[in-house]
């Protein structure tokens, strides 16, 4: 290198890219610095003109990237992370191994012109239900797929939990060194290492220095053993803590809830959060011994009451709140209603929902749940009642007020008892046990048929039942046979390919084969229909083969 570049040396270890240093207009050809070079380069020598012409440009291009090179200081060494923690669970068989490996790599058949799926299964579809097999039967996820696994679950965050707490402690460590996936350091509690949760003092250091996500799993491990302990632990902190976490934390004391964590929670209701103080509220109206409850049920109750005017059959009259005052704030009410509906009706629902079912039946005369919500309601009010019902039931688990709220699942449509909100009914559904889930929207479906029964088929347990799961098919097949467009079924034949029992597919073969068309089918539903069939049974047999892999 010439002396012209230690002349534009500025400070010790830098460079200067200006050319200010004297001779740096002959050391850069006429040029004048880097970026009279970088300027010549783009606008071409003939209107920016120097010596030795387009040859000179490249050499002085040359002697000004070494003249940059060498003024940079080296960087200090990084810090070599920790040792990854051990992950003590077993290792997966090697059959299943290749499975993750193919799984993740989402090899699944593209799909046919026309936006068909093909016969194919979808294997991206049957990933979280690997996952979450594996983590029930305690294999940890291996080393060399971790990276893969991390990218998956950061593309779908539907797979999070269940790649995370299949990740273990070894994927919460490697995230900690790729900033593309600093997501589980904030959302896996299952991946977190955690101590003995009668360790006090291993629990104090963890939780006072803890990630988020490990600080988390922390408290859901303690409260799982000591209820007590766990709110202590959080109380400790509390005033501390971000909004944001407050909320969280908060929020996990949903799993264990008892009358134990009412004077925490009336605490809280004081906290500066809007949604902290909301979700509070909501957990103590979900106890309906608590002395919120217990407000809330006079408020209701001076709203709702019989009406036994004229000769009539007794009727349940309503009286919005006509106003929403610091009290019922405090309670968790929100005052200002959501866009297009009215104050009044939002305050009521509120009220409602949060007052203790039971005391429904002495304020309506000792009627049961089923006979309650089977009267008439004045003033067209009784949409607006039944829906708060329903959040109540839902909120305090009631399976009494669900099944009235439900009603018969061969009911047509639009009677007066009950709900018509498939929504409604879904989260009434998941109240009632497992069993009984499956028996109503089985008969449900063979009243109804599909059409419907999306939103109720996803509360229930996979893999379903053998009468849910005959109901199902048994509707698929009249729906083929009728002629029905087949794509208006493609959710429900999804759902299909991941909560059948896979042994039910020695009994589906037969629907696998084109069945003839009819004049008014739709043009090319036979052969539509086989293929999905086909791609149904497919599905099932790999679910089962996975089911083998992982020693099920």
């Amino acid at each position: 290198m010439d002396d012209s570049g230690a002349k534009g040396a500025s400070g010790a270890g830098g460079v200067s890219d200006t050319g200010g240093a004297s001779g740096a207009e002959g050391a850069s050809g006429g040029w004048g610095s880097w970026e009279g070079l970088v300027s010549a380069a783009l606008l071409g020598t003939e209107r920016r003109p120097g010596a030795g012409g387009p040859g000179g440009l490249l050499d002085e291009a040359a002697r000004w990237t070494v003249r940059r090179r060498a003024g940079l200081v080296p960087a200090p060494a990084p810090v070599r992370p920790g040792r990854a923690p051990e992950d003590r669970r077993p290792s997966l068989p090697s059959a299943a191994r290749r499975r993750l490996a193919q799984l993740l790599a989402d090899r699944s058949a593209p799909a046919h012109s026309g936006g068909r799926r093909g016969a194919a299964p979808d294997l991206a579809e049957l990933l979280p239900q690997w996952l979450s097999t594996a983590t029930e039967r305690g294999f940890r996820a291996p080393s060399e797929l971790l990276p893969a696994l991390l990218d998956a679950a950061r593309a779908r965050t539907d797979l999070r939990p269940q790649a995370l707490a299949f990740a273990g402690p070894r994927g919460l460590w490697l995230a900690r060194l790729n900033p593309e996936w600093r997501f589980a350091l904030r959302g896996g509690p299952g991946s977190a290492v955690l101590p003995d949760a009668s360790d006090e003092e291993a629990v104090r250091r963890l939780w006072d220095e803890g990630l988020f996500a490990e600080r988390v799993a922390l408290l859901a491990a303690v409260r799982a053993h000591r209820p007590g302990a766990a709110r202590e632990l959080l109380a400790s902190t509390w005033t501390a803590e971000r909004a944001e976490d407050r909320l969280l934390f908060l929020d996990s004391l949903r799993d264990g809830l008892s009358d134990d964590d009412e004077p925490f929670l009336e605490r809280a209701l004081a906290d500066r959060s809007r949604n902290v103080r909301a979700t509070a509220a909501e957990l103590l109206s979900a106890l309906p011994a608590s002395a919120l409850a217990g407000r809330m049920a006079v408020r209701a109750a001076s709203c709702v009451a019989l009406d036994r005017s004229g000769d009539a059959e007794a009727r349940i009259a309503v009286e919005a709140p006509h106003e929403c005052d610091a009290g019922m704030q405090r309670d968790g009410v929100a005052p200002k209603p959501p866009t297009g509906r009215g104050e009044r009706s939002w305050w009521l629902g509120q009220l409602v929902e949060a007052a203790p079912l039971g005391s429904w039946t002495a304020r309506l005369g000792g009627r049961s749940a089923r006979e309650i919500v089977a009267m008439p309601v004045a003033d067209e009010w009784g949409d607006e009642l039944h829906a708060a019902w329903c959040r109540a039931a839902v909120r305090q688990r009631d399976a009494e007020w669900s099944r009235a709220l439900l009603g018969t699942p061969s009911a047509p449509p639009g009677g007066n008892a009950g709900t018509i909100s498939l929504a409604e009914r879904a989260k009434l559904l998941s109240t009632l046990r497992e069993e009984e889930r499956a028996e109503w929207v089985a008969a449900f479906i063979q009243a109804h048929g599909l059409s419907e029964a999306f939103q109720l088929l996803g509360v229930c347990l996979v893999p379903w039942s053998a009468g849910l799961g005959r109901a199902v098919v048994d509707a698929l097949e009249i729906a083929r046979d009728a002629g029905s467009y087949p794509w208006s079924f493609s959710g429900v034949m999804g759902l299909a390919e991941r909560c059948l029992n896979p042994d039910e597919a020695p009994r589906l073969e037969a629907l696998t084969a084109i069945p003839p068309e009819d004049e008014g089918a739709s043009p090319g539903s036979g052969s539509y229909w086989a293929e999905a069939f086909q791609r149904l049974v497919g599905t099932l047999r790999l679910r089962a083969a996975m089911r083998a892999e992982l020693g099920g």
